[in-house]
């Protein structure tokens, strides 16, 4: 066994190290405090065995922070200065949800510091209780319209929203701009609300004219933002209200709705621009998470007297965030919120998963809750961490990491990715620059993990997924983004799960320890020692070497099929380096778009380059990081990639059968002959994944004792 991989027994925080907190914490005082008050509205206890015997508790409640718009860790933060109260402050309500030993005693001095994924807390880690670590959640997201407005009391099992104010004019008007919302795969006489994602649109129009807003309808749309069919609809064919054959157009006035007075037709993509009032000043969310996340890793109480719950149990911390929530990180950390007010580090260490780009929060009139569909923030400035120029789109050289090298203040990171992140959520710029011609280097402080041939946060696993003779259905997962569609193949079981357990041993030992993680892999234009040739290429079908599959049409992947990073204009008054200040101009004109590249693939067309994961060792099938959009009630994408949803193609059982059906891939039998032989390929993958620091003893033994219980080849 590897030294470091078990954390043996729970550690107590050593008492220097406890009297230092507290110290620092009294030293820094209520001057120096963000957090003047919390409240705890919710204490739940959780079973002993869900800890591995530690018992454990969580505790809900909110925190009631104010900022100085002045002080330099707050200046930046977009319309701060339109924000503030009579007495120069600015102030937010954020919820928190704490998971904690019931007897600090028994805690290991960590403390993970989850970002809310659209409101929603991460499930905690009965692996993290059993070290005795202590979870974090706390609120950032503060476009707070609809479904997303802020409770007035936190419970567990509450969402996370932010309670932010609205940026008003010195004189006290009302701070106003044009922003837009899309319509996409409705149908019918019912009036349509303005979703990002899920959620509603935070901000409602000024006026109910529509004389005032312009709506649009569209035939097509291509991934490089290509428009197709555009046509205007008359001022007098709409409305904001809420309709339904019921009650006609044009309805019951709402400014949430837009009703038709044809329908609504499934085949076009409906556009509005409309001038809208009281934009949220949302780049608070980055302030709130940094102060919340500093009192009780620090803090001994608040103003008030009321005692952080677990004052003088926290040692070490680490920022985790997914997908969205991972992309919060990179943004948070390329402004310099991993310092505090004071000018104290506040996290040892982050983690953004599945997350290779920005979050769009710190400028006006910013909608958080996108998954990059056509026309939304977050690939703009630097996605790389070191300082590095940006020649396609004229930027200075710059990194994620330029403030906090400057502060002395940056942490240890770690960073996973699987091939949907390529595919569709923009990643590949991180690693080669805007150019595509070079690898960026890593410093020394990133670690950088690829799963090949996974969707975005990994599958299932196990080794029934693909058993041969199951026919695939016609359609598959539901595809992430505003009502997009769903995919044609079924979905990539390929797991993260496995990698996270390894990668989660060795990002406490490297940030409690100072021992270093596995040397960090993904895919390189240059090739790495022992490969002929590099593994990251052109996004296409030619240069992947990707093979002719019977499932799929022939020209797969095209050159357009990836979603690429698309250089918008979003106006004079917005700075794309940082992704703050004012967005003037909706919807963005294009300017360019940036090459895309992906990895290449062997004669299965799975992905090569990245960490070993036994499942595409001893493979079933082919894997794919993307997935196709099917037609149907939702046509508006059919053909086009499913946004950043996998696929999987299985592997036929026998020569026969493949051939039969002109499958050019080596069947079941053929790779492992029976039953048996394929339990030896996956002992095999898993010994070699184990060696290599990528898979845990106790998930190599369990993935070996699944895949004899299958049905493989049976």
């Amino acid at each position: 066994m590897q030294q470091g991989w078990t954390l043996r027994g729970r550690h107590r925080p050593r008492p220097a190290v406890a009297l230092a907190v507290a110290l620092a914490a009294a030293l820094a005082g209520p001057a120096q405090a963000r957090i003047t008050r919390i409240v705890i509205d919710e204490t739940v206890p959780l079973p002993a065995a869900d800890g591995g015997g530690i018992a454990f508790e969580q505790i809900a409640g909110r925190a009631f922070g104010e900022l100085d718009p002045a002080a330099p860790a707050n200046a930046l933060i977009q319309d701060i200065a339109l924000a503030r109260d009579a007495d120069g402050k600015v102030r937010y309500t954020a919820t928190f949800v704490i998971t904690k030993p019931v007897d600090l005693a028994q805690a290991s001095g960590l403390l993970w510091h989850e970002v809310p994924n659209r409101g929603r807390k991460r499930d905690n880690v009965v692996q993290e209780r059993a070290w005795g670590d202590i979870d974090l959640t706390s609120a950032w997201q503060g476009d707070n319209a609809g479904a997303t407005a802020v409770r007035p009391t936190a419970a567990v099992a509450q969402p996370h929203w932010l309670q932010v104010p609205v940026a008003r004019n010195a004189d006290g008007s009302a701070v106003t701009g044009e922003v837009f919302g899309r319509i996409v795969n409705r149908s019918g006489p019912a009036s349509q609300p303005l979703l990002v994602q899920t959620n509603p649109v935070p901000y409602k129009p000024a006026s109910l004219d529509t004389r005032q807003s312009r709506l649009v309808t569209r035939t097509a749309e291509s991934t490089r933002g290509e428009v197709i069919g555009e046509a205007e609809v008359p001022a007098a064919d709409w409305a904001w209200a809420r309709c339904d054959a019921a009650n006609p157009f044009p309805g019951q006035p709402d400014p949430t709705q837009i009703c038709l007075k044809n329908g609504f037709d499934a085949r076009k993509l409906y556009q509005v621009v409309f001038k809208a009032a009281d934009p949220y000043v949302l780049g608070l969310g980055f302030a709130a998470w940094r102060d919340v996340g500093q009192f009780f890793k620090t803090a001994r109480a608040d103003d008030h007297g009321t005692p952080n719950p677990v004052a003088g149990a926290v040692t070490h911390s680490i920022g985790r965030g997914v997908s969205q929530s991972g992309n919060f990180l990179r943004g948070w950390l390329h402004l310099g919120f991993n310092r505090d007010a004071a000018g104290r580090q506040v996290h040892d260490g982050l983690w953004p998963i599945i997350a290779g780009r920005r979050i769009a929060l710190n400028f006006r009139w910013a909608q958080p809750d996108g998954v990059l569909e056509l026309y939304q923030a977050g690939s703009e400035g630097p996605q790389w961490w070191a300082a590095h120029p940006d020649p396609v789109r004229g930027g200075a050289p710059a990194g994620i990491l330029d403030r906090c090298e400057a502060t002395r203040s940056c942490p240890k990171i770690i960073e996973h990715f699987g091939s949907a992140e390529v595919w569709a959520l923009k990643l590949t710029p991180e690693w080669v620059g805007t150019d595509g011609k070079a690898d960026l280097p890593l410093p020394a402080n990133v670690r950088r993990y690829y799963i090949a041939s996974s969707h975005h946060g990994g599958g299932l696993g196990g080794f029934d997924t693909s058993l041969p003779g199951v026919a695939l259905p016609t359609t598959g997962p539901a595809c992430p983004g505003n009502n997009y569609g769903t995919g044609v193949l079924p979905a990539n079981p390929v797991p993260h799960t496995e990698t996270v357990n390894a990668l989660r041993v060795h990002f406490r030992n490297w940030v409690m320890k100072g021992q270093e993680p596995p040397p960090s892999r993904w895919p390189t234009l240059a090739p790495r020692p022992g490969e002929s040739r590099g593994t990251l290429v052109a996004a296409n079908k030619a240069a992947m070497g990707f093979p002719t599959l019977p499932q799929l049409r022939p020209t797969l992947p095209e050159p357009d099929f990836i979603m690429p990073v698309i250089d918008y204009d979003w106006g004079p008054g917005f700075n794309a380096a940082d992704g703050s200040g004012i967005a003037s101009n909706a919807p963005p004109p294009i300017r360019q778009v940036l090459p895309m590249l992906a990895p290449r693939v062997d004669a299965d067309g799975n992905e090569l380059g990245g960490v070993p994961v036994v499942l595409t060792s001893a493979p079933l099938g082919t894997y794919l990081g993307w997935n196709i959009t099917a037609g149907g009630a939702r046509p508006f994408h059919e053909g086009q990639i499913c946004n950043y949803v996998g696929g999987m193609l299985p592997f036929a059982r026998t020569a026969a059968e493949r051939q039969a059906s002109g499958d050019p891939r080596l069947s079941l039998q053929e790779r492992y002959g029976d039953h048996a032989g394929y339990v030896a390929a996956v002992r095999k993958a898993a010994a070699q994944a184990q060696a290599e620091g990528f898979l845990l003893p106790a998930d190599a033994e369990a993935l070996v004792r699944a895949a004899d219980a299958s049905q493989v080849l049976h």
